[in-house]
Order: C-alpha cells, then structure tokens, then sequence
C-alpha cells in the first residue's frame, strides 16, 4: 500500500485507511472477533491509518480500536474525534466545542484508546456556539501537551477551516466524498490545497451503496441507520439505483467490482486525498484494498465522470443537513 502525506503538515499514512465506526454501531450487527480480525488484516495489507470517534458505540470504538492495535502501536496511525457528546446510555447531547470539554474529552478517549497521544484528533462537528478560535485553542493545548500529534476538522464550512487554520495548523479536514457525494469539488478541495491540508474522505462508497450490494432496504437490517437517510428513501433510492447500475457497467467492462471503481475514482482526484471506507469484515477489506491498485485512464475517468456527475445523487446525504459544512 502507497503513502500519502496529508498536505505539509509531514504526516504520511497509508493510501487507503479504515473507517471503524460500523464495527460498533450504526450499520446492522456486530461481531467484536471479526472486527479485531479485520484490524489485524488491514495491518497485513499494508493500512495502517484507522479511523474512529469517541461518539461511535457510544465509547465502545475506541476500546475496540485499542484493543486491536494493543500490540501494534508503533504500526498505527490512530484518528478519533470528539464533539458530538453523548451519554452512557446512547442519547445524544448535542455538539460541543466548549475548551473544558475538548480537554476532557481528549482525555477520555485516551484512556479508552489504551495510547498516550491520539496521531491526529479532529473536531467530529462544528460547534456554532462557540467561536473555532476558543475550540481549536484547546486542541493547540493538546498539541503542546504531548497527548495529540496533529489536528483535524470534520464538516467545516470554507469561513470555519480559515478561522481554525489562523489558530494552529490543520492537518486534515474529513469530508463524505464519493461518486454519489462530490460537493467537496467546489470550494473545500482547493482550499485545503491552498492551506496545505489533506483531505480524509469519509463514506468513499456511498455508505455501501456504491458497492452495488444494497437493491433494496430489505438489504439493510433493522435498526441500521442507513434506512432514515434521504438517499436511500422511496424514489430517490430507484434513481441513485441507476447511478450505480451505470458505475457497475464500465466496473464490469474492467473486470473490477463498482466499489473497488468507486474507490479507484477517489484515490485518482489526487495524492492529498485518504479515502476511509469502513467494513467490519475481513473480507470485503481486501476487495478494497485492492481498488488501490487499479488504474485508471483519462478516458475511464472522463466516462466515470459523465456516468455520475457532480448533483446527480437524489436527496440530501443526512436528514438534517443544517448540522454539517458550517
């Protein structure tokens, strides 16, 4: 697996990292052993960039993520994010930028984590009522202490990442993009170019709907979250459908899935961008994994483009997006 540096800041992971999050909650069941496994492989395969939040479980990701990498810490590059607080019992509080709570939470994941410093610790959300100068002071604080290596931004709005930039470095901004999710094409990739940050793609797979495997929400379990979103709902699911079915037609004609073409498209819009697609199973990690060693031309990316151009996906990506790009 290549190395990518996100943007100057000088800190190189794996081409491709892992999303962890559906290995504890969100995406339908879960199974700790095949998780751990899933870790121990992607390791293997040369990823060595994971991804997880405090928020994830609630609490129980990062444990997860601990458990797995206790014995390959020198080997992992570890991400986690704070923000979106959430009580023990699974409620959701609502979004915290406050400079107490970055400490505490910090802290907290840490514990959880198993590690004395987080590689990179992003703010999961954009907190509008407290200024990005009081959040980001805090996590420079963190930086300064030893306990955080780099930081991020997660669904930052151009003003916001400007803000925060003046502040202290930013290392990375993580963003959904994917064939289906392409806003970040008219402003934040250039800006983050500009600013020297890399940019860490988020649901590089359309949440799983790329991959070609969900036909109907009879697909999804009950309970996963991908039911309420406005994609996958009555007919803006039929007409994402057909964006899929003609990604999957030039994906055949190569000989590759419509996922790996998906994240074969991601990791060719430049060398600055980390695409994290999350799994829970070994399985379907190594079909990603091998996406990073597929080519692409000009003209299989002028075709891919025109399969699914910038807007063609029906309906918003989160049932409320005031929550997000601030």
């Amino acid at each position: 697996m290549e190395r990518r540096s996100l943007g100057t800041s000088g800190l190189q992971v794996s081409g491709m990292g892992l999303g962890c999050m559906g290995m504890s909650e969100f995406y339908g069941t879960r199974d700790e052993q095949e998780s751990i496994a899933t870790i121990a492989r992607s390791l293997e395969l040369g990823i060595n960039f994971f991804d997880t939040a405090d928020m994830y479980g609630p609490f129980t990701n990062e444990k997860l993520v601990g458990k797995a990498l206790g014995g390959h810490r020198s080997e992992a590059v570890i991400a986690t994010k704070f923000g979106n607080e959430r009580g023990e019992d699974g409620s959701f509080k609502g979004i915290n930028g406050s400079s107490d709570y970055v400490r505490r939470a910090c802290d907290a994941s840490l514990e959880r984590l198993g590690i004395d410093h987080i590689d990179l610790y992003y703010q999961h959300r954009v907190d509008t009522s407290v200024p990005i100068e009081e959040t980001v002071g805090a996590m420079a604080e963190l930086v300064a202490a030893g306990k955080v290596g780099y930081l991020g931004l997660s669904e930052a709005g151009p003003e916001t990442i400007r803000r925060a930039a003046s502040i202290h470095p930013i290392c990375a901004l993580q963003t959904e993009y994917s064939l289906w999710s392409r806003e970040p094409e008219d402003e934040l990739l250039g800006l983050c170019r500009e600013l020297g940050m890399g940019f860490v793609a988020y649901s590089p797979l359309g949440r799983g709907f790329l991959s070609g495997q969900i036909r109907s929400l009879d697909d999804l379990a009950e309970g996963d979250r991908r039911r309420q979103m406005p994609r996958f709902q009555e007919d803006n699911f039929e007409r994402n459908l057909e964006l899929v079915e003609r990604v999957t037609e030039i994906a055949n004609e190569k000989g590759v899935s419509a996922g790996q073409l998906a994240l074969a498209w991601v990791l060719h819009q430049g060398e600055d961008i980390v695409p994290i697609p999350g799994t829970k199973r070994r399985s379907y990690l190594e079909q990603n994994a091998a996406a990073a060693d597929i080519t692409l031309t000009q003209e299989e990316l002028d075709r891919i483009d025109k399969a699914s151009p910038s807007g063609s996906a029906a309906g918003d990506r989160y049932p409320d997006m005031s929550a997000v790009n601030r």
